[in-house]
């Protein structure tokens, strides 16, 4: 399962690149939601990104996950790839490197991942929607790093959204049931060394939206995220080691009716010595229940006028039609 879509337009494709970074949130969640909730809901609201510090996945988890991903990567191509599954759209297990396009992309991006999602007990409601997780033999220890940060991903997640409740003046636990067992995924991404013979113009993620409620990005302190502002230029995304990096996906940008922004970014090759090392980071795509209609919020669209609400769609049919565009499903 691809999470990502492509939303290059000529606004992206005409933009400059400043090294100037934007005003982007970077809170603690060891403070009291309460006192952080509309500094986020601001970052979203301009630039549909924010940093989260003390967000509370252990540092030794993130050390530990970092190294069995490097392990993973450095297998041969042909064990990795007895891991991908065909037909599958890539929503589990390994997609190789060359694989994955942007919507509208001629070229592929510049690299290969790894996708671990829910594991529901026999018989649960939302079964049909989630494919069953597979896990490397040949690495010790693979599933219980990563099922265990997937859990500690989601929680960080659940505090995030709950933030943005009290900033949309909602209950603060509006969000618990919509994400309740949704189909949220776990990306292991590995970016390799650049190579001469790749094709021209080929970057590492072109320009793109998320589709889901809201991504966290472990790794982002290595420069090339950028995204692209309302001022029509491309900015690096500021980030300190193991902070989180949140942007607001097509979803929720949806359930709010455009006033938390769902905005275009793109990962950039590196110039110098960066250029001839891996980079890797992990993003968790934290999405709704697939049963959940994202219906606008009357207290969006009252501010956003009635022209931003679109019509009520399942997150499950939301998610295939985004698929569907970049030739997933």
């Amino acid at each position: 399962m691809n999470i990502q879509i492509d939303m290059t337009d000529t606004r992206a494709k005409n933009a400059s690149v400043t090294n100037n970074t934007v005003n982007i949130a970077s809170v603690s969640l060891v403070q009291p939601l309460e006192d952080i909730a509309d500094e986020l809901g601001r970052s979203f609201a301009e630039n549909g990104f924010a940093v989260i510090r003390d967000h509370g996945i252990p540092q030794d988890l993130i050390n530990r996950a970092d190294q069995l991903s490097k392990a993973f990567f450095a297998l041969p191509d042909a064990a990795k790839r007895a891991y991908h599954l065909a037909g599958k759209g890539g929503a589990r297990g390994y997609t190789p490197f060359g694989t994955e396009k942007a919507k509208d992309a001629e070229i592929f991006d510049l690299k290969e991942f790894w996708h671990v999602g829910r594991t529901l007990p026999n018989g649960h409601e939302l079964a049909d929607y989630m494919d069953e997780n597979v896990w490397p033999a040949e690495i010790d220890e693979f599933q219980e790093t990563f099922s265990e940060l997937f859990g500690a991903f989601e929680h960080a997640g659940s505090r995030v959204l709950e933030a943005i409740a009290l900033h949309l003046g909602l209950d603060r636990n509006f969000f618990d049931p919509t994400i309740a067992d949704g189909n949220s995924v776990m990306r292991l991404l590995h970016y390799p060394p650049l190579a001469l013979d790749a094709p021209d113009g080929a970057i590492r993620a072109a320009a793109h939206g998320d589709i889901n409620t809201i991504t966290l990005l472990l790794g982002a302190e290595e420069a090339g995220l950028e995204l692209l502002a309302k001022d029509g230029e491309w900015h690096a995304v500021p980030a300190t080691e193991g902070a989180l990096v949140i942007n607001v996906g097509d979803m929720l940008e949806r359930l709010t009716a455009g006033k938390l922004v769902s905005t275009t970014h793109r990962v950039v090759n590196p110039s110098g010595p960066a250029k001839l090392r891996s980079r890797y980071s992990m993003p968790f795509f934290l999405h709704f229940r697939p049963d959940f209609q994202i219906i606008p919020l009357d207290s969006c669209v009252s501010e956003m006028g009635e022209g931003s609400a679109e019509a009520p769609i399942s997150a499950h049919d939301f998610l295939q039609q985004r698929l569907r565009e970049i030739n997933l499903a």
